[in-house]
């Protein structure tokens, strides 16, 4: 899930195995495994391997889809920023960004705002997808002003859906 929902998220298998409390041993077989089917790609930074998915291979766009859904992306992109108006830039950081489902999404929405609406999008939201939704309204310039608190975070943009990439060493760009 983790690298099918970000696909700009590169994972180290002893930090991934930790995490997970799984030996490196198992965790690399499978990586090895789903590289050797062409479902990740590779990079060696000297002894260090990591994997990333393979945008390129044919089903990625069904399995990136997969996982959006299952961890309910689509339902606050339909429900929430669809029916807000006004949202100039939308994304999640931190463990979403990352691909861990930990049970609460931490939606950054940049623009102008009715903030009832908002919580009446984010309830109804939260019913659909059984998380709970952490959200964090900024005007255009509140979010330049705290751009560096977003550097180096993980950060999956949702909206808008045409950007570049959200992240270029943890940077927001686009």
């Amino acid at each position: 899930m983790r690298l099918f929902l970000n696909p700009e998220q590169e994972v180290y298998i002893r930090k991934l195995a930790s995490e997970f409390g799984i030996s490196s041993n198992l965790a690399s077989e499978e990586f090895h495994s789903l590289a050797r089917a062409g479902y990740l790609t590779s990079r060696k930074d000297g002894r260090q391997v990591f994997y990333r998915a393979n945008t390129k291979h044919p089903l990625f766009p069904e399995l990136h889809s997969m996982v959006r859904k299952a961890v309910g992306m689509n339902h606050i992109e339909e429900i929430i920023l669809k029916k807000l108006g006004n949202v100039e830039r939308a994304f999640i950081i931190d463990d979403y960004a990352e691909g861990r489902d930990t049970g609460i999404i931490d939606l950054v929405i940049v623009g102008k705002i009715n903030r009832d609406n908002l919580n009446k999008l984010v309830k109804k939201t939260e019913g659909f997808i059984k998380r709970k939704i952490r959200v964090l309204v900024l005007s255009k310039k509140e979010f330049i002003d705290l751009e560096s608190y977003f550097a180096g975070r993980p950060i999956l943009t949702l909206f808008p859906l045409c950007s570049k990439k959200t992240t270029d060493g943890g940077n927001v760009v686009g």
